[in-house]
């Protein structure tokens, strides 16, 4: 519980909430903009992956830590912008690189954003030559850039050198279906925890969850 406590100030600016000792916290209430589905997510179609290796995971820290964020995202949700710039960026290097905190990304693009799919594939594919963050960064912080438009590439260029740029970009084309793939698990395990909106974080502390999904202003204890 000590960790938790002394991690609760980054999870504040979460929308959830942690116990920060061994009594109950009731009553907390916390308001987090968000974006919120229109309509029901369709059901992840299947996607058959083509053999080989695998996709690197696109998380930060170890996986032996205690404490496991798991974070769904849309790449041009404002609310996940603001969380990923002012409260995750900082949670991995002062917590996830020091091996106490493992965080999890999940896309979860919603069906009003039409270029959040496409940005994701830049992210994951960004994830196989070891620039999952860079890419994730750039695209949060240009989100006003392209997120209209659609013209992504331009964003990511800047961040990569030519070499990696055309790395990525051959990522894209030849593990497609792996892409997707990864794309549709991630928002069949969202449907599975009743994820609506974005960002979405549930936390879970030595196997036990302590903080679970939770709508944009909400009220529990823990």
């Amino acid at each position: 519980m000590d960790m938790l406590k002394r991690f609760l100030p980054f999870l504040l600016c979460l929308p959830i909430a942690l116990a920060a000792q061994v009594g109950p916290i009731a009553g907390v209430t916390i308001d987090q903009p968000r974006a919120a589905a229109k309509t029901p997510a369709k059901a992840a179609p299947k996607t058959a992956p083509k053999p080989g290796v695998e996709l690197p995971p696109r998380a930060a820290g170890s996986k032996d830590a205690p404490i496991v964020l798991e974070v769904f995202s849309d790449f041009s949700c404002p609310g996940c912008k603001n969380l990923y710039l002012l409260t995750l960026r900082r949670l991995i290097d002062d917590y996830c690189d020091k091996g106490k905190v493992y965080m999890i990304h999940h896309d979860f693009p919603l069906p009003m954003h039409p270029h959040s799919r496409t940005a994701a594939k830049w992210a994951i594919a960004a994830a196989t030559i070891g620039k999952y963050e860079a890419v994730t960064e750039a695209l949060f912080t240009k989100q006003d850039n392209w997120s209209a438009n659609g013209n992504i590439e331009p964003v990511i260029a800047a961040v990569l050198t030519p070499a990696d740029l055309k790395k990525v970009k051959d990522a894209m084309n030849a593990r497609a279906n792996e892409i997707d793939a990864a794309i549709d698990s991630d928002m069949a395990l969202g449907q599975q925890l009743k994820v609506v909106e974005t960002p979405s974080v549930k936390v879970t502390n030595k196997g036990t969850v302590v903080a679970p999904m939770a709508p944009a202003k909400f009220t529990f204890a823990v």
